[in-house]
């Protein structure tokens, strides 16, 4: 979609999600009590199957270890708010719920309030390897009861990717790390002026790029205002959500910047649903983007069979962290985030879903996952082993970000804030809003996804 969607076809986009989403699972608990139903997210680029891949060899090792036991896999083609939406749709219903469902724990509080996801504390405590999880991943699936509700796969953090060869054509170092959001414009406005043809920076903003706007852009500048030592968007002494303060719209400002001063893509390829893929699979391989802030898991668009082959990236691209706004203290800003296992709570085989997660789970089977998926260890000893460390370029600089890495406030409320900001983005990537008027129409959408439960810092 190259356009920002209407009201009508949003409105006609919803219907054919829910339509779609009740004939996609079959039978859901009537189903053979010996089949075991997997629902995941399917990439959008059809040359990206590193999922599909993954999977495919853990249903050959469970089908061998549990002989007469049987997996059927049900991958969900859609971008992430879709994902989300057709997902929602599917645990509502015994019939359509599947066995096991993949989880972005942006989203798990949420269902685990709406009753779609079943505790599963009586498997963990029967499993050895749970212990050898870190903390910070536990602590991302579970709900306010105190319960998990998901068994995370990684973890992700994010940073700024650029292209060295269009930095050299520009006069800028390719050893490049800005110290304040100021640097890392200046580089985007030398790039514009002196690199024709490229796109000088991107980053996602808007509603159709759903949680990556939120995450990878916006909380990635508003984590790094203020001093860095409180959340800015949700307090949890009062257990209630943050208004806009100054820092929110500094950020709202350096949207607007990168879109007014042409920066960034053109307003339509960047209120695309399919930017990720634009951008991983088109701009940055084909030399076409200057600057992307952007997350960890890149690399695994390059991989052999993946269609964008790109062996050479880590020659050709640079890795820095993002700063903070004025580079105060710690001078250096990551957001981290992830994907759970979850079963739900009208799954009809729950017992075999958590032996499937066992299987996944296994340390050769989570590092082979890690690798393959770009990902950042969450299991402890998969993170010692040296052959992660060393298994592909940018592992380490990633995985040394996660000192400096935040976390959502991923209560039950966060969906809704989270699309509160993706307007407000969208407001002054278009020019329909300043950053203040789009800052007041965020704190209006605030009350209403909160219940009011807000306070102003």
């Amino acid at each position: 979609m190259p356009v920002r969607p209407t009201a009508v076809l949003t409105a006609l986009l919803t219907t054919a999600l829910a339509a779609s989403a009740l004939t996609a699972c079959g039978s859901g608990s009537g189903s053979s009590p010996d089949t075991v139903r997997v629902s995941f997210k399917q990439s959008t680029d059809n040359s990206i199957h590193v999922m599909d891949d993954y999977l495919a060899d853990i249903k050959k090792q469970f089908e061998k270890k549990y002989p007469g036991k049987k997996v059927e896999l049900i991958p969900i083609k859609a971008p992430d708010s879709e994902y989300y939406t057709k997902v929602q749709q599917m645990l509502r219903s015994p019939r359509t719920a599947p066995d096991l469902v993949y989880e972005d724990t942006f989203l798990i509080n949420s269902d685990i309030t709406s009753g779609y996801l079943k505790p599963l504390d009586p498997y963990l405590e029967k499993w050895p390897d749970w212990n050898r999880f870190i903390g910070t991943a536990k602590n991302a699936a579970e709900g306010e009861d105190g319960k998990t509700y998901g068994v995370p796969d990684g973890t992700d953090t994010r940073g700024l990717w650029f292209d060295k060869g269009i930095f050299q054509k520009a006069g800028l170092p390719t050893n490049w790390q800005p110290k304040t959001w100021d640097d890392v414009l200046t580089a985007a406005r030398t790039i514009k002026r002196k690199v024709p043809g490229v796109t000088p920076l991107n980053v996602y903003t808007g509603k159709p790029a759903g949680e990556a706007a939120t995450m990878q852009t916006f909380e990635m500048l508003l984590y790094g205002t203020g001093d860095g030592t409180s959340d800015p968007l949700y307090d949890k002494a009062s257990k209630k959500w943050i208004a806009s303060s100054q820092g929110f719209k500094d950020a709202l400002s350096f949207v607007h910047t990168v879109f007014q001063e042409r920066l960034g893509p053109d307003v339509s390829t960047a209120l695309d649903p399919n930017i990720q893929t634009i951008v991983a699979g088109e701009l940055l391989p084909k030399g076409k983007l200057g600057i992307a802030l952007d997350g960890s898991w890149l690399p695994q668009a390059w991989l052999k069979g993946s269609g964008h082959e790109w062996p050479q990236w880590s020659s050709e691209l640079g890795l820095a962290y993002m700063p903070t706004q004025h580079g105060q203290a710690p001078g250096k800003v990551s957001m981290s985030g992830g994907w759970t296992w979850a079963i739900p709570s009208k799954a009809g085989n729950p017992d075999l879903a958590f032996d499937f997660i066992k299987t996944m789970q296994t340390k050769a089977n989570a590092e082979k996952w890690y690798i393959a998926n770009s990902g950042i260890s969450v299991r402890k000893d998969v993170a010692a082993d040296p052959a992660y460390a060393k298994a592909q370029p940018g592992i380490k600089f990633f995985t040394d970000l996660v000192a400096s890495t935040h976390y959502r406030p991923a209560y039950p409320a966060y969906p809704k804030v989270s699309t509160a900001i993706q307007e407000a983005m969208e407001g002054v990537t278009t020019g329909d809003m300043s950053a203040d008027k789009a800052a007041s129409s965020y704190d209006d959408a605030l009350k209403s996804a909160t219940d009011d439960q807000v306070v102003q810092k």
